[in-house]
């Protein structure tokens, strides 16, 4: 049985519609709406468009016409995620909040960041304010699931993507780059793939596939910008003249060598192959403020991630043909896909890691 929104759920929705605005160009800061209601409407409202620009409750305030400004001194203000606190690249929220007056605070869900973390909730309440904390507040972590994990487990958050046969193989078994890789994708799935290329910052590949398959790993199908580049080449043998290092979009490339090639374009962080190197990896892409990243192989890499528990989401993409031979697709743990779609001939699921207790 369905059950009836309330008041605030309705304008806690409308807080998780703005915030999705901003999906483009807020990150690495997160998405976030904010909605103003006086005498049953809606008299202000806005989103956080990007990063280091003005947040969601100042561009919610600045919305509100001359003639309804009165009303701010009776209103309730929702936000889909905590006013900050603090002093950033603009002034915290909480206090702006307080100067208008505003009576009613109603909040998604708490700010993971460590510079906030409850205290805009605490200045709010230390300043007479009515605050309300949880109002559709699954919902709420979950249209930043990135940037929570990014906060609170200090690592981007990972999606694998691979495409695959419908018997499960990835690839045939191939020795030379003369020997052309199984196209699996359609016109629509591989523009798909250029979409979620487009929203990460960035993208990541084993030395193998990035010696048999030479890609570009850039956007060209979708609008937007091409992520990162991020290719693993532990004794530096990937040959220069690869598209990974034609200087049209940053590369990273992760080894043991302590002496590297200066190329235009291309930076280069040694890691201890001694140690566990999925960490490190993880560790210097969070230091480089990297929040979200795209694993697109090949299966030894994803299987990698797997294995270590690792992941966030797998998007795997299945193919009406069979290979019977080749290349063994990543073994996900055991579990149904979060979702399924089915595109034309081909099957798209998405998969999460169960949750551990």
């Amino acid at each position: 049985m369905n059950r009836t929104m309330n008041e605030d759920e309705k304008y806690m929705t409308r807080c998780l519609q703005l915030a999705r605005c901003g999906q483009s160009h807020a990150a690495p800061n997160p998405m976030v709406g904010a909605v103003i209601v006086a005498d049953g409407r809606i008299i202000g409202e806005g989103y956080h468009i990007r990063c280091g620009e003005a947040h969601a409750e100042v561009n919610a305030v600045n919305s509100v016409q001359p003639k309804d400004k009165p009303l701010l001194a009776q209103a309730s203000i929702y936000v889909s995620l905590e006013p900050c606190s603090h002093y950033g690249k603009t002034p915290p929220c909480a206090d702006l909040i307080i100067a208008c007056g505003i009576p009613r605070v109603v909040v998604g869900c708490v700010d993971p960041f460590s510079e906030v973390a409850g205290r805009g909730i605490r200045k709010l309440r230390d300043a007479g304010i009515d605050v309300t904390v949880g109002v559709l507040e699954q919902e709420c972590l979950a249209l930043n699931n990135r940037f929570i994990v990014n906060h609170t487990e200090r690592r981007p958050y990972i999606i694998l993507k691979w495409a695959q046969s419908a018997d499960g193989f990835i690839d045939r078994l191939r020795t030379s780059p003369e020997e052309r890789p199984v196209t699996f994708s359609n016109n629509h799935t591989t523009m798909l793939v250029h979409r979620q290329r487009a929203g990460v910052q960035a993208i990541m590949v084993g030395k193998r596939t990035a010696w048999l398959d030479n890609p570009s790993l850039t956007v060209r199908h979708w609008p937007g910008e091409s992520p990162l580049r991020v290719v693993i080449d532990r004794h530096l043998e990937l040959p220069t003249t690869l598209h990974l290092f034609d200087g049209s979009v940053p590369t990273l490339v992760f080894t043991a060598c302590t002496e590297v090639p200066a190329i235009e374009g291309v930076e280069y962080a040694t890691i201890d192959y001694s140690q566990p190197t999925l960490p490190q990896m993880l560790a210097e892409l969070y230091h480089r403020r990297i929040q979200s990243l795209l694993v697109e192989g090949g299966t030894t890499l994803l299987q990698s991630f797997i294995d270590a528990n690792l992941w966030d989401e797998a998007h795997v993409e299945t193919a009406p043909i069979t290979l019977e031979e080749g290349v063994k697709a990543p073994v996900l743990p055991d579990g149904l896909p979060k979702e399924t779609t089915q595109i034309g001939t081909h099957r798209k699921e998405i998969y999460q890691p169960k949750k551990t207790t």
